[in-house]
Formats: C-alpha cells, sequence, structure tokens
C-alpha cells in the first residue's frame, strides 16, 4: 500500500470515528450542550446494541430457508418477507446509531483536507439546510403511509405470504424519528467545531 493511499485511509477514519468512545466533552463547553450530547449518543448506542440483535433471526430465516429448499425441496412462503423486513428494521432503526459513529456514506475527497472549522461549518449549515428539512418532511409523510397501512390492514401482494405491512412501515416511522433526535447531538458537534476547530469527544479534547 503507498504512503498516499495509507494517509488517506487514516484521514477517512479520523473522520468516521473523530473521538475514541469516552464520551469527554470540552471543559469550556457549556454544561447543557455537553449533557446533550452525552445523552443523545448513550441514547443512540443503547439502541444500536439492542438493534444488532434483528441479525439472529434474519441469519435464522435464511439459513432455514436454505437448508428447506436445497435439503427436503420444501421451499417455505416466509422466509423471503422476512428477511427483507428484519433487514429493512435493521437498516432503519440502526441508522441513528450508525449517524453517531460517523459511518453513513460521504464524499470525503475534498472534506478530508479541510480544516476542522470548515468541516465543522459545512456540517453545521448542512444539517440545518438540507438534514433536518428533509427528515421532517419525510417524517410527516411517513405518519400518513403508517396510518393508512393500519386502518386499511394493508398486506404485501408481491409474495403468497401476504403478510401485513404496518410492523416494516412502523421500523422506518421510529427509524426517522431516531435520526432526528441523534442529528441534534452532531448538530452541536458541528456547530462547536465549527467555533473551536476541535470535535467534542476527540483524543486532543482538554
Amino acid at each position: 500500500m503507498s504512503d498516499n493511499q495509507s494517509k488517506f485511509d487514516i484521514s477517512d477514519e479520523m473522520i468516521a470515528e473523530r473521538r475514541d468512545g469516552s464520551n469527554k466533552m470540552p471543559s469550556d463547553m457549556p454544561s447543557w450542550m455537553a449533557i446533550t450530547i452525552i445523552k443523545i449518543d448513550k441514547f443512540s448506542k443503547y439502541v444500536g446494541n439492542i438493534v444488532c440483535w434483528i441479525t439472529v433471526p434474519l441469519f435464522f430465516a435464511m439459513t432455514y430457508e436454505v437448508l428447506a429448499r436445497k435439503l427436503f425441496n420444501a421451499p417455505t412462503m416466509w422466509a423471503y418477507d422476512m428477511s427483507r423486513f428484519l433487514y429493512g428494521a435493521l437498516f432503519m432503526l440502526g441508522a441513528g446509531y450508525a449517524l453517531s459513529k460517523g459511518v453513513h456514506i460521504r464524499a470525503d475527497f475534498l472534506y478530508r483536507n479541510f480544516k476542522t472549522k470548515t468541516q465543522g461549518l459545512i456540517d453545521f449549515w448542512l444539517y440545518i439546510l438540507f438534514y433536518f428539512p428533509g427528515l421532517i418532511v419525510f417524517l410527516y409523510m411517513t405518519v400518513g403511509f403508517v396510518e393508512e397501512s393500519i386502518r386499511r390492514s394493508e398486506k404485501g401482494m408481491d409474495t403468497a405470504w401476504m403478510p401485513l405491512m404496518w410492523p416494516i412501515k412502523m421500523c422506518l416511522l421510529v427509524g426517522i424519528i431516531f435520526l432526528l433526535i441523534q442529528g441534534v447531538s452532531e448538530l452541536l458537534k458541528s456547530y462547536w467545531a465549527a467555533k473551536k476547530g476541535k470535535w467534542p469527544g476527540s483524543k486532543d479534547v482538554s
């Protein structure tokens, strides 16, 4: 691996992790801001620790389907629907935790070379102008989708099993709420980075 490639990989890792997981906030940060960031990040971590267990029934459903189909020539009607529902739930319910860890896909080829203050400023205004408005509109629309799905007892019509659709749509709704909650923490972090030139919780925080 070349030195330049190694440098980029390290830079990407620093952008993603930004902090060492200690939840140590700067000593000069207002207490309300530090408490808000810490509590939201702890909440997202708690949610992530629970949501990760969705992988267990997901693996079970896929393994059972493969064994039943290949060994006994007895494919199930439910495995396909359960696998996509569980994966969708895992993706949406864990999105807030993923955001707290900075592992969402982003175009870092320019961002990585910016100063911390510039990164914070960019993140702050992107959250204000696009992230929160977009998610609020998405939340408003999803509430209607979930309400209608429950009222009509909507079922999936693309498979023979025809499962109820409102549980997975409810996961979408809850996932958006988790993203909005974590977004508050990320907004405060980006504000502090833009103001002080250091990310809250980073290893060089005093």
